[in-house]
């Protein structure tokens, strides 16, 4: 089977607008999780959230779009950090829309973030918004082929939480198969109504900071991003550099409920164990793992239980979204440019706000800033209805 390398990479998150500023924010343990200042709800001023530090017209002005009517504050985080995945591999036009690479992305709100207009287009309250065809998950996927002329396969994935994970398996699936020689692959999520009153309503939005594994968590903080990666077959990656390899992937769905995870974990055990036997590993070669780590009673709780099960034990572990708040359909692929930081730099980052492990297995994530021998990662994203997918990533 041919090896999938990773040749580039870009990141926007409530932390950083690019990948050196996430990077940046990581490392001195700085959350971006605050006060809303963009997104209009009535929930803004007791809850905090996680947005990109720049407004839709500054990041707008930023891209030097052929087009941007109808383009929502999804589709300017997606552009976003293409751009910068695009130049850090250093993309050519002709290569990006050859009929070899792929286009893989994910989204769970897609347009909707426009909730008042789609309240108002829906109920011909409006006569007709510049945003009538950009309300689904796959809009941005579309502009983007739109914009980059793409000719090879493109396709947009919505497993909820766990969407750009599986994006990131399939192009890797795609290279390996031989049906493209390469694939940008990852995902975007913004906020919005819409999210943020459906999150409200599951009774898990949490009104403070959230603390994922502690004893005390009171549930998650939602956020908004976008990451992508260049994924290249061996045969044509040549002198190009390398971040890492996406050695292995393993998806599952326990199909135990339409929010929660089953609390056996069976899930979790069988994607993670898929994970390892794709990537021809045992357990204890993991140095790592990016845990999903939502904060919510049921995730947490749940995760624990799968990693002990399969590791008979706990490597270290944290969770990043003590950073950037849950991004959702982004968090598969921001959560594994993460993990190629610590990969490329032998470093691992602080899990925030734990104080008290989860009684049941008195265990804490990582709680400071450490250098490590980092060269193979777990990293894990687990969607609604249980959709359950972790992916290997090594070093290259």
């Amino acid at each position: 089977m041919k090896k999938v390398f990773v040749t580039g990479m870009g990141v926007i998150s409530a932390i950083g607008n690019n990948t050196a500023e996430n990077l940046t924010h990581l490392r001195n343990g700085k959350t971006g999780i605050a006060k809303a200042k963009y997104v209009r709800s009535n929930y803004a001023q007791t809850h905090p959230f996680a947005e990109v530090k720049s407004s839709t017209e500054d990041l707008k002005s930023r891209l030097n779009l052929k087009t941007t009517k109808g383009l929502t504050r999804t589709d300017y985080i997606a552009f976003t950090a293409l751009k910068e995945a695009v130049e850090n591999s250093q993309l050519t036009l002709k290569e990006i829309s050859s009929e070899n690479t792929a286009f893989i992305s994910a989204s769970t709100i897609g347009g909707m973030c426009m909730t008042d207009q789609l309240y108002e287009d829906a109920n011909l309250i409006s006569s007709g918004s510049e945003f009538v065809e950009s309300y689904p998950g796959s809009t941005h996927a579309l502009k983007i082929a739109k914009e980059y002329h793409l000719s090879g396969v493109v396709n947009t994935i919505n497993t909820a939480c766990s969407s750009s994970a599986n994006a990131i398996m399939l192009g890797a699936k795609l290279i390996k198969s031989g049906r493209a020689t390469r694939a940008i692959v990852g995902g975007t999520d913004s906020l919005g109504k819409f999210s943020i009153n459906g999150f409200n309503a599951l009774q898990i939005l949490s009104n403070d900071h959230c603390a994922p594994f502690d004893e005390n968590r009171k549930g998650l903080n939602l956020g908004e991003g976008a990451a992508y990666l260049i994924l290249e077959s061996e045969e044509i990656v040549g002198t190009k550099k390398t971040y890492a390899e996406i050695l292995g992937y393993g998806n599952s769905n326990d199909a135990f409920h339409p929010s929660s995870l089953s609390e056996d974990a069976v899930g979790i055990v069988e994607c993670i164990s898929k994970a390892l036997k794709s990537a021809s590993i045992n357990p204890d070669e993991v140095d790592y793992i990016n845990a999903h780590g939502t904060a919510t009673g049921n995730n947490d709780i749940t995760e624990l239980t799968g990693i002990n099960k399969v590791f008979s034990g706990f490597p270290p572990f944290n969770s990043t979204k003590s950073y950037t708040g849950h991004t959702l359909g982004a968090a598969g692929a921001i959560e594994a440019v993460y993990s190629i930081l610590s990969i490329n730099n032998n470093e691992l980052f602080s899990s925030l706000n734990c104080n008290t492990p989860i009684d049941k297995f008195n265990q804490l994530p990582i709680k400071e800033h450490i250098n490590a021998n980092v060269k193979t990662v777990l990293s894990n994203s687990f969607g609604f209805g249980g959709n359950c997918t972790s992916l290997i990533i090594r070093e290259s």
